[in-house]
């Protein structure tokens, strides 16, 4: 087991806002989404077709939830990366019986955290600091509302099946979301090495994740793993990673892993730490949204120059004219005093 760091040394983040570590490509789809003011009101009216009730009752009935007297040291983490991202209501953690290693997030007015017992066992502290600090990314990034309208299609895809357009037009919705969701994932990685702020216990979480037993795998094999992956130069690979991927919620485990050492190494990450980054109190959709596109628009062209798989040259190429175009129609209809 791997020793904690002193809570004293860790950064606090005080009116941290989701955009400081939100993914551009996952910033940019939001602050579309969140400009337009009948969005919200909308997929929570669609979400009531979910319990939210019902499903924190069911955790309530068959999971432990985690307090002073239940899993002390997973509430003292939980505190703490709550405290750290100066969040006000601190977010219900469960631990459920289950061997599968999983996290996740759900309900959108009060989420809660739900952590697998296959998870706690398998992770050090330090590590799991990092995985409950990514499901509170989820729940500070507001990504369950957004999720919801994703699992509404897919239950509605089979509807479209007979009408061949109709089912292409939806397949063509539902996989751009999922590309979205993939991102999200890469965002709270982000907000995970914030909590932790210990780029190797972050790599713990993604190696054993991916099939570590007892310390028996290499960092820096591992790594290269990462980089064999992104570097395919045949087109027939490309095709068989993106059938890969297509369906998935989150990105495969290397290509995590590689992205979050990279921001980890970044100027980005180093001046959070040294507390230049956005805050809440200066979250205005509509000044920000120019912004957050042309980030996104600028994240597609750097992965698309970074990478040396042709097909994915290609897919970023797209992303970043979609981004750079809605830039452009944003410019053209924004509001009096948005940014530019």
């Amino acid at each position: 087991m791997t020793g904690d760091i002193e809570q004293s040394s860790r950064v606090r983040f005080p009116g941290i806002s989701p955009r400081a570590y939100e993914h551009p490509a996952d910033r940019g789809a939001l602050a579309v989404l969140r400009a337009v003011p009948a969005v919200a009101p909308v997929l929570k009216a669609v979400a009531a077709a979910f319990s939210e009730r019902g499903e924190r009752l069911l955790q309530v009935a068959s999971s432990v939830r985690v307090g002073p007297k239940q899993y002390p040291h997973l509430d003292r983490i939980r505190n703490e990366v709550a405290a750290a991202f100066d969040l006000q209501t601190v977010p219900e953690l469960y631990v459920q019986r289950h061997p599968v290693e999983a996290a996740w997030t759900s309900g959108i007015d009060t989420p809660f955290i739900v952590l697998t017992s296959g998870l706690v066992k398998l992770l050090d502290n330090e590590s799991l600091r990092f995985v409950i600090g990514h499901e509170m990314g989820h729940v500070m990034s507001g990504h369950a509302l957004y999720n919801t309208l994703l699992k509404r299609l897919i239950g509605i895809q089979q509807s479209f099946a007979w009408v061949p357009a109709g089912a292409l037009a939806m397949r063509a919705v539902i996989a751009a979301l999922r590309e979205w969701q993939r991102k999200t994932e890469l965002s709270c990685d982000r907000a995970g090495l914030l909590a932790c702020q210990d780029p190797q216990a972050a790599l713990r979480a993604h190696v054993a994740l991916a099939g570590d037993v007892g310390g028996q795998v290499d960092i820096a094999e591992f790594l290269a793993q990462a980089k064999e992956y992104e570097e395919v130069e045949d087109i027939r690979d490309s095709i068989l990673k993106l059938l890969h991927t297509e369906e998935r919620t989150h990105p495969l485990v290397v290509v995590r892993a590689a992205e979050l050492q990279r921001w980890s190494a970044s100027e980005e990450y180093r001046e959070i730490l040294t507390g230049s980054y956005a805050r809440r109190e200066d979250d205005r959709p509509a000044t920000n949204l120019s912004d957050d596109l042309k980030s996104a628009a600028r994240s597609y062209k750097e992965s698309m120059g970074a990478s040396a798989d042709p097909l994915i040259k290609t897919i970023n190429d797209i992303g970043e004219t979609v981004m750079g175009a809605a830039g452009k129609v944003w410019n053209k209809v924004a509001p009096n005093g948005a940014s530019q």
